[in-house]
């Protein structure tokens, strides 16, 4: 890992495709889930880039947190990011409303990335499933793929396995995973299982790709 102006930078320079993912609402790039993620895809020879919205980095800078940036500025910073990485084909997505926001961005422009990935992608707001956020997602055209924690309370299997998603998404299920994919004690699964499988599934992914 090397940090290249105000992104961390996991795997080699060279690799075949480059990996561009945002962070969730609550957490920095640095998260342990985040740096999990960049390490086990960057070991498979995939170049791995994290960066913050700049809400995020003020929480960092003055030690005190701020909520989310509204949508306009989220989606801005990603395309500020897309831009500093035009040399090559590129993979965006993220956790969470990263992910999300990634979703958006490949709505509006189908041209700006060869896949999307979002991991623990929020369906719904907590605590409302009956306010679905996917009415953007048959707008998208790009391969992609959602991996999601079985009991993940912003979309769990039983609710998106109802949805109609296109054909081009794919799903990728967390045994009794939880938003973060972290399981309960008693399914016999650990954090770190489902955390590779994700990662497994993410570089068989980009390798299809």
């Amino acid at each position: 890992m090397e940090k290249i102006k105000d992104y961390l930078v996991f795997g080699p320079a060279n690799g075949p495709l480059t990996l561009i993912l945002a962070h969730g609402a609550g957490a920095p790039m640095t998260a342990p889930f985040m740096i999990s993620i960049a390490n086990q895809v960057s070991a498979c020879g995939f170049r791995v880039v994290l960066f913050e919205f700049d809400y995020m980095k003020r929480t960092r800078a003055e030690g005190r947190r701020f909520p989310p940036d509204r949508s306009p500025k989220l989606l801005e910073r990603w395309r500020n990011v897309l831009r500093d990485f035009q040399g090559g084909p590129v993979v965006i997505g993220g956790k969470s409303m990263g992910g999300r926001m990634a979703s958006m961005l490949m709505a509006e422009d189908p041209s700006l990335a060869k896949g999307l990935v979002c991991l623990g992608y929020p369906f719904h707001p907590p605590g409302r499933p009956e306010n679905l956020r996917t009415g953007h997602l048959d707008l998208i055209r790009c391969p992609t793929l959602i991996c999601q924690g079985e009991r993940d309370p912003l979309g769990a299997l039983d609710l998106v396995t109802s949805l109609s998603l296109p054909e081009n998404f794919s799903i990728c299920w967390l045994a009794d995973g939880a938003h973060g994919f972290k399981p309960q004690v008693s399914s016999g699964r650990t954090e770190e299982q489902n955390l590779a499988e994700a990662a497994n599934r993410v570089v068989a992914f980009m390798k299809e790709l």
